[in-house]
């Protein structure tokens, strides 16, 4: 018996081999790295706001295999033939963001993917969306593909003033910057609880460091009894946590959002 195309095994997609084209700081804590070069032929874009791509770096240990890491796709232009990636960077610690800190036109990069999960519903009758510097990607191309009549707010955690961002988003979504120095995980959740609720079917994308987003997940279906299915949260880190340990613990309790 052949397996139908509904349960068949999904082909893994070949790596693809872009080129570092541009580079851009954005902030003391943002690189914005921009990927083009003959591979993007072979990058098939989706519509997801949440897109992501998977980089595959390689570590000094010699005959190591590529580590991974999954970053958001914050724009993707057809016509330029590039995407842009922005890094989170903290000097030296972890292997993407000092790549992305060093970064030279003519570097390669090999990644897998893109995949995504979340694209907003014009039928929704409001926005909320909640993140930190993690998510910031996801939520500014979420503002940039939201109908001109949109309604909502979008709340952002971030360290410090030096770290805010213009965006673009409709006249009726406010966007709130929540600066928090002091990384308490109930910060996002607070604003999130004290915003003026409005009436009708809510669709909410929260994304941004897991213990943050575990007391979101209170907030959203505890207190405001939200239906899941309207509702994309997730944890894209943890504080404390290596990129490793971190998917690892995905499979443990500790790791469960919702």
């Amino acid at each position: 018996m052949t397996l139908s195309s509904r349960t068949a095994p999904r082909v893994p997609r070949p790596s693809i081999d872009l080129e570092v084209v541009a580079t851009e700081r954005l902030s003391a804590d943002l690189v914005r790295v921009t990927l083009g070069g003959p591979g993007m032929a072979a990058f098939e874009n989706r519509p997801e706001t949440d897109k992501y791509v998977k980089l595959k770096f390689t570590t000094p240990a010699p005959e190591s295999a590529p580590v991974t890491r999954t970053y958001t796709v914050r724009r993707v232009d057809p016509v330029a033939g590039t995407l842009d990636i922005d890094f989170v960077v903290h000097g030296d610690e972890g292997l993407a963001g000092p790549w992305a800190a060093r970064a030279q036109v003519g570097d390669t990069i090999a990644l897998l993917g893109p995949g995504g999960g979340y694209t907003p519903d014009a039928a929704a009758d409001w926005h909320l969306l909640a993140g930190d510097l993690s998510a910031l990607p996801a939520i500014a191309a979420t503002l940039e593909a939201l109908p001109a009549d949109a309604v909502g707010r979008a709340f952002i955690e971030v360290d410090s003033d030096d770290a805010i961002l213009p965006l673009t988003a409709p006249a009726g979504v406010e966007v709130e910057w929540v600066v928090d120095a002091t990384h308490d995980p109930e910060a996002l959740a607070a604003v999130v609880r004290q915003c003026d609720w409005r009436t009708g079917d809510v669709q909410v994308f929260a994304h941004g460091e897991r213990e943050s987003m575990k007391a979101l997940r209170r907030v959203l279906f505890d207190e405001r009894g939200l239906d899941r299915a309207g509702v994309s949260l997730s944890g894209y880190w943890a504080r404390g946590r290596t990129e490793d340990r971190f998917q690892a613990e995905k499979r443990e309790p500790i790791g469960q959002i919702i």
